[in-house]
């Protein structure tokens, strides 16, 4: 039932910024966990930042510096800020939000379909 939108993906010069945002809706239970993922051709997904309910925020070694993560539960979105964006920047990158974990650990998540973040050099 949730539905997840990226939005804010782009071309940007390096050295440049971009701020992604995700929203998301059709939510029944409080949003646990809301993070950002990018794929890079020829990579794993990986995880790019992710910030909880309790206000923990995680970051990649990558971003770490660069990017800034935030969220408002009130409206329902999540913020990348993309700061010093390098060519290595050039991805898809997909927000999560995770609802809730079953008993067992497993989460109940879902996914958006992705924006285009191109960064040339």
């Amino acid at each position: 039932q949730v539905q997840v939108v990226e939005s804010g993906g782009g071309s940007a010069q390096a050295g440049g910024s971009l701020r992604l945002s995700c929203s998301f809706s059709g939510n029944s239970f409080p949003i646990t966990f809301i993070c950002w993922f990018r794929q890079i051709p020829g990579k794993q997904r990986e995880l790019v930042a992710g910030g909880n309910s309790d206000g923990s925020i995680v970051y990649s070694d990558s971003a770490k510096g660069r990017f800034t993560f935030s969220r408002d539960n009130a409206k329902n979105t999540a913020s990348l800020q993309m700061n010093s964006l390098k060519s290595e920047d050039t991805a898809v990158y997909y927000c999560n939000v995770l609802v809730r974990r079953r008993a067992d650990g497993t989460p109940v998540d879902y996914w958006g379909r992705g924006t285009q973040v191109t960064v040339s050099s």
